[in-house]
């Protein structure tokens, strides 16, 4: 028979001094003593009675839904058993132990919930979380009566919001009520502590919803009254950045926003407010306006600083030269800032001494460094009129001097026109050759008949006009006369032969030999239909012509078909009139035919 020492009234003592053989089949085990065992016959009615009594005595003090104190046995990757002094261990799920297993030890101390005696399986079963839940539950709950603050630890990421370590225990923060304006980056608070009010609570399923967007409500709140009662017209005030627009920025001074508008922001240009602030940004700004009625606040940035027009006409006289910024370009010249809020004007034509500028960005881009002049200061106005030709010397100045009237040179033809080609003599410098000193013989309408763009000619200063700024140019001057020799090869009654150069109404041109044109009237053409020559003749087809006068002076050569045919035979005659029907030949001329014919000539000329 196993001997019992009952000395002891403590259950551990009757555990350690009990030695049970072993019995049936597995039964609840307290320590070392199986409870089936004491209906053993081996034992006295009162022995059995004091055992009994012993064992009931040992768990007289610990019930169902309570806090008890444990030990910790045994420790594996899913579970821990802890030791509560009852008759079988409790396994509590690891993550109950919070996010870091390590910081658990066998033979640790710890609180634990004691929701059943006896499971399924015979075993206690515990919780950490609802003995950590219980253990601050009255506070929690006081706070949220109250409406206290509770400060807590932002944890992890979850499905639309944050856990929050809240005295040891869990609670859910909403995206919503993380800040007062809406986060998308919800890792930046991670870690953080803040103070947060409780907006829900269920004890039931444990649940504990927090507000951080509450308590920043309030203290915004706090702010306002506090800034509405000292707010002034006039007053610095540092705030920060909360949003940009195309128009501004808004900057919250503390429970009021105020508008910074991009003309508020710098005397200089200012394309867009990113330029000039980011969001998050702590500036100081002035209060331009404040509308108490409506709470609206108007700020400044660039007030902070002086105008830069004060002074102005020490730092810009008149034909001070410096370097500015292109900042931006018109149809009629280039706005260029020389200092932040203050910018000039280089009109188009105060560009280039020798250049046709037909549009400024053929001469600058934005963001170009130049040099620049002070031309004019209206401080009044705030305008400055700038020259860019004038930090160069003035080439039309010694322009006469280089090239003084009868100076021969080459130039290139630049571009032709109607009435002229113009000839660069020198880088910038362009003259003008018009179309009647192209050429002693021939009659020229048009540039192109003469020259292409491109060519390299002979030209003759004739004339410089410096307050013009122009230089008349002449092609014809760079080469002798040849009318007082062409006399001789065309004088009157000289038969000659032509190619139609031009049919006009009165007469056609004739180019003859050496490059001469000649003027054949209307009435020597021995047409019939006088009306319409156009029929009658065709471009570069050869005539047979006679010279009828020669004006050395006017530098005319005046032909004649029938004074030509006049004494020819009659197969040539014949010829010319199968070809173009004309009048009678020997026919006298008409009274007033001469007169018709220098009014012909009058015409060509």
């Amino acid at each position: 028979m196993t001997e019992i020492t009952t000395e002891s009234t403590a259950d551990n003592a009757i555990a350690q001094q009990a030695v049970i053989p072993a019995a049936r089949a597995p039964k609840p085990v307290y320590g070392q003593i199986a409870i089936a065992d004491l209906d053993r016959p081996e034992y006295e009615e009162a022995e059995f009675d004091q055992l009994s009594q012993m064992y009931d005595e040992s768990f007289s003090g610990i019930k169902e839904g309570e806090i008890v104190m444990g030990r910790v046995v045994t420790i594996n990757p899913s579970e821990v058993f802890v030791d509560i002094g009852f008759k079988s261990e409790g396994a509590i799920p690891i993550k109950e132990f919070g996010d870091d297993p390590t910081a658990i030890q066998i033979g640790q101390e710890v609180e634990v919930f004691l929701e059943n005696v006896e499971d399924l399986e015979g075993r206690v079963v515990l919780s950490k979380q609802k003995a950590d839940f219980m253990r601050v539950w009255d506070g929690i709950k006081d706070a949220h009566d109250s409406g206290s603050t509770v400060r807590g630890r932002l944890m992890r990421r979850i499905k639309g919001g944050i856990v929050v370590d809240l005295l040891g225990v869990e609670a859910f923060l909403p995206g919503s009520q993380i800040d007062i304006r809406q986060v998308k980056n919800f890792d930046q608070y991670l870690g953080n502590e803040y103070e947060f009010k409780i907006i829900k609570l269920n004890k039931a399923r444990r649940n504990i919803v927090v507000s951080r967007r509450s308590v920043l409500e309030e203290e915004r709140e706090k702010m306002r009254q506090s800034l509405v009662s000292e707010l002034e017209d006039g007053q610095i005030r540092e705030g920060v950045v909360k949003n940009i627009t195309d128009f501004g920025a808004f900057i919250d001074l503390g429970g009021l926003d105020g508008l910074l508008h991009i003309t508020d922001m710098s005397w200089g240009r200012v394309s867009h407010p990113s330029e000039m602030v980011s969001i998050g940004d702590r500036i100081r700004v002035k209060v331009l306006n404040y509308d108490r009625e409506r709470e609206r606040i108007s700020l400044g940035l660039k007030q902070l600083t002086p105008h830069p027009w004060e002074n102005i006409g020490d730092r810009y006289p008149e034909t001070t030269t410096t370097k500015g910024k292109v900042v931006s370009i018109t149809d009629y010249g280039a706005f260029v800032e020389l200092e932040e809020g203050i910018e000039g004007l280089v009109h188009i034509s105060e560009m280039s001494w020798t250049q046709h500028v037909r549009h400024p960005s053929k001469l600058v881009s934005i963001g170009d460094m130049v040099e620049v002049m002070v031309l004019k200061l209206d401080v009044e106005n705030q305008k400055i009129s700038l020259g860019m030709k004038q930090t160069d010397p003035d080439p039309w100045e010694t322009l006469d001097n280089r090239y003084p009237s009868g100076t021969r040179l080459e130039g290139t033809v630049k571009s032709l026109t109607n009435f002229g080609a113009f000839v660069e003599i020198e880088e910038g410098i362009d003259g003008l050759v018009h179309i009647s000193d192209m050429s002693w013989t021939r009659r020229i309408r048009q540039a192109s008949e003469m020259f292409k763009k491109g060519d390299v000619i002979a030209v003759v200063v004739t004339d410089i006009d410096q307050k013009r700024r122009r230089i008349s140019l002449s092609h014809k001057m760079a080469f002798d006369n040849p009318w007082p020799q062409l006399g001789e090869s065309y004088a009157v009654g000289t038969e000659s032969r032509g190619r139609v150069a031009r049919i006009l109404e009165r007469g056609i041109v004739v180019n003859l030999e050496n490059d001469v044109d000649g003027f054949v009237p209307l009435s020597q053409l021995g047409i019939d239909d006088l009306e319409n020559p156009r029929q009658s003749f065709d471009l570069d087809q050869e005539l047979p012509l006679k010279v009828i006068e020669f004006d050395e002076e006017q530098k005319k050569v005046v032909l004649s078909v029938i004074e030509y045919l006049r004494d020819k035979d009659q197969k040539e005659v014949d010829a010319f009139v199968a070809a173009h029907p004309i009048r009678e030949l020997v026919e006298e001329p008409a009274e007033g035919e001469d007169a018709d014919r220098d009014e012909e000539m009058e015409s060509w000329g």
